[in-house]
C-alpha cells in the first residue's frame, strides 16, 4: 500500500529538525545496505534510515515516530541471522553504529560502560592490558555490536562455561518508544524488583532501544589448552560431548564440526583440520595449570573411549588461535562452496545430540539438500547450514521447510527453536510449534506494556494468534507434534 506522501514529508521535516542532514538517508541507493541483515533471503527498503550520535537524538526520534505512528526498527551492525533488523516499508531504520564509544573501564569492579555500537571484540581488546576480557564471543565478534548482542542474547564458543550475554551484563539504559530514558539493572550485583534486565536481553528490539550497556569483565585464566579430536562417525563425536559433561567437566568451549564444514573451513582458514574426519571436536580447557592438566587427561581418555582416531593438543596461543580461526570462519567458508546457505539455530538437550544429528542427515536425503553442521556442542546449540541455490525455483522454500523440520525436531526432544540468533522474521511460524496460546498471549501483553502502539520492530519474534491459527494446531504437546504437515519422529 502506498505510504501517505504528506505523512512522509512531515516525518522527514521533523527528523531534519532533530538530526544533521548527513544523519538521514532517504535515497534508494543509500537505503540498499539496510534492506536486510545477515539473513539476505528477505529484503525491504525502509522509508528512511536515521543515524543518531547521541541518546538525546534517539529520544527525540522515537518521540517523533510515536506521534506520527511510524514504526521504528533498531539496527546494530546488521550481522543478525534471523531477519530481526528487516525494515518496515512504512517505517524507519534507527541505526546505532555511530554510538561506538567505550565510556568507562572500571577494573576495581570488573565492569565497562559502553555505547551500543561498540564492537564485541573491541571490548576485549580495550581491557586486554589489564588481564581481562569480555566472555561472550559470537563468530561475528569482529563486527557485531554489543547492542545487537543484548537484543539477541548472543553467545559464542565460550558460552558453555562463561554464559550468554544475559550472564555478562549488569545494567543497561534503554529509550522507550515515548522517548523516556530508563535504567534497568544496577551498578551492584543484584537489583530489587522484577528482573527486567533478563527480560530485555533477547527481546529483539521490541520493548526498547538499548543506548548504553554495562558489561561484566572476566579475569583471564592462568592456563589455556585446546584439544582437537577427530572421529570416524558424527554420532560418536556427539556421544563424546555428552560424556565429557556427564563427567563433571565444563570446558570453556566445546565445539563440533562435521565433514562438509571441516573441509570448507580448512580450505578457507588453513587451520590444520583433518579433512578425512567425519567430525571434529574442539575442546578448550582453562583454569590453573594443575586443574587444566588433570581435566585434559580426563577428556583425552573420554575421547579415546568414544573412538577418536586422533587427538591433537594446542598449548601455545598461536596454535589455539589457529584452531579457533577455522571454527569462527566456518560460516563464510561454507559460503564459498554453495551459492547460498540457510543457517539454522536450534537448541537441544545434550543427551539427544547423536540422535538429532542422525535425523538431520535423514532430512538432508529427504530434501536432496546438503547440510554442514557447525555448532556449540557443549550447550546443545545447533547451527546446521542448509546448502541451496536461490536461482533454482523452489529451492529456498525447500530449504525453509527443511529448517522448520529441524526446529520442530529440536522442540520435540525438549529443546528450543533458537539459542542465540533470535526469532526475528525467520522463525515466526516455528514459534507456533513451541508455544501455545496462553504463552503467546503473555508475550503480547508484555509487548503492549512497553510499546502500546506496537511500533518497535513490529511483526517480529512473537507471532499473532491468528497467524498460528491459520497454520493449524502446531503446538507440541508432551513431545507429540500435532500439526499434520510436520514430521513425526
Amino acid at each position: 500500500m502506498e505510504f501517505d506522501p504528506d505523512l512522509k514529508a512531515r516525518l522527514l521535516f521533523q527528523l531534519n529538525e532533530i538530526l544533521p542532514a548527513d544523519c538521514i538517508l532517504t535515497a534508494t541507493e543509500d537505503l540498499r545496505p539496510y534492506e536486510c541483515d545477515g539473513l539476505t533471503a528477505y529484503r525491504r527498503l525502509p522509508l528512511a534510515v536515521v543515524l543518531p550520535t547521541s541518546t538525546e537524538q534517539i529520544q527525540q526520534v522515537t518521540q517523533t515516530c510515536a506521534r506520527l505512528n511510524i514504526p521504528v526498527v533498531a539496527r546494530g551492525a546488521g550481522t543478525g541471522l534471523s531477519g530481526g533488523a528487516l525494515p518496515e516499508e512504512n517505517g524507519i531504520i534507527l541505526g546505532l553504529a555511530r554510538l561506538n564509544k567505550i565510556l568507562e573501564i572500571d577494573t576495581n569492579n570488573l565492569v565497562a560502560r559502553v555505547q551500543p555500537g561498540v564492537r564485541n571484540l573491541a571490548i576485549s581488546q580495550a581491557v586486554d592490558q589489564y588481564g581481562l576480557f569480555y566472555a561472550p564471543d559470537p563468530s561475528s565478534q569482529i563486527a557485531c555490536s554489543i547492542g545487537g548482542n543484548v537484543a539477541e542474547n548472543s553467545g559464542g564458543v565460550h558460552c558453555l562455561k562463561y554464559g550468554l550475554t544475559v550472564h555478562n551484563i549488569q545494567e543497561i539504559k534503554i529509550v522507550t518508544i515515548d522517548g523516556e530514558l530508563v535504567n534497568i539493572g544496577s551498578e551492584t550485583l543484584d537489583a530489587t524488583g522484577y528482573d527486567l534486565l533478563a527480560l530485555m536481553t533477547g527481546s529483539e528490539g521490541m520493548l526498547g532501544i538499548v543506548v548504553e550497556v554495562t558489561v561484566k569483565l572476566t579475569v583471564k585464566p592462568e592456563t589455556v589448552q585446546v584439544l582437537m579430536a577427530a572421529f570416524p562417525e558424527v554420532t560418536a563425536a556427539g556421544d563424546a560431548v555428552a560424556a565429557i559433561i556427564s563427567a563433571g567437566i565444563i570446558p570453556a568451549g566445546l565445539e563440533m564440526m562435521d565433514n562438509p564444514a571441516i573441509r570448507a573451513a580448512e580450505a578457507f582458514a588453513k587451520a590444520g583440520y583433518p579433512v578425512d574426519a567425519a567430525a571434529i571436536l574442539l575442546c578448550e580447557l582453562d583454569g590453573s595449570a594443575s586443574e587444566v592438566e588433570e581435566q585434559a587427561a580426563s577428556v583425552s581418555a573420554i575421547l579415546q573411549r568414544y573412538g577418536a582416531t586422533s587427538i591433537h593438543t594446542a598449548n601455545t596461543a598461536s596454535e589455539r588461535a589457529k584452531l579457533w580461526a577455522g571454527r569462527k570462519s566456518a560460516f563464510p567458508a561454507v559460503g564459498r562452496i554453495s551459492p547460498d546457505y540457510y543457517c539454522m539455530d536450534g537448541t537441544i538437550p545434550r543427551k539427544h545430540l547423536a540422535h538429532v544429528l542422525q535425523k538431520i542427515a535423514d532430512f538432508s536425503q529427504q530434501y536432496s539438500l546438503q547440510v554442514a553442521n557447525v555448532f556449540h556442542a557443549g550447550d546443545g546449540n545447533l547451527h546446521p547450514l542448509i546448502l541451496y541455490d536461490a536461482n533454482r525455483p523452489g529451492e529456498l522454500e525447500k530449504a525453509e521447510r527443511f529448517g522448520a523440520d529441524i526446529l520442530a525436531l529440536c522442540v520435540k526432544v525438549g529443546g528450543s527453536i533458537t539459542g542465540e540468533h533470535g526469532v526475528g522474521h525467520e522463525k515466526l511460524d516455528s514459534m507456533c510449534v513451541q508455544f501455545g496460546e496462553p504463552s503467546l498471549e503473555i508475550f503480547h501483553a508484555i509487548k503492549r506494556a512497553f510499546d502500546p502502539g506496537e511500533l518497535l520492530n513490529p511483526g517480529k519474534a512473537v507471532p499473532t494468534l491468528h497467524r498460528c491459527a491459520e497454520l493449524g494446531a502446531m503446538h507440541v504437546h508432551h513431545g507429540q507434534l500435532s500439526h499434520p504437515e510436520l514430521p513425526r519422529f
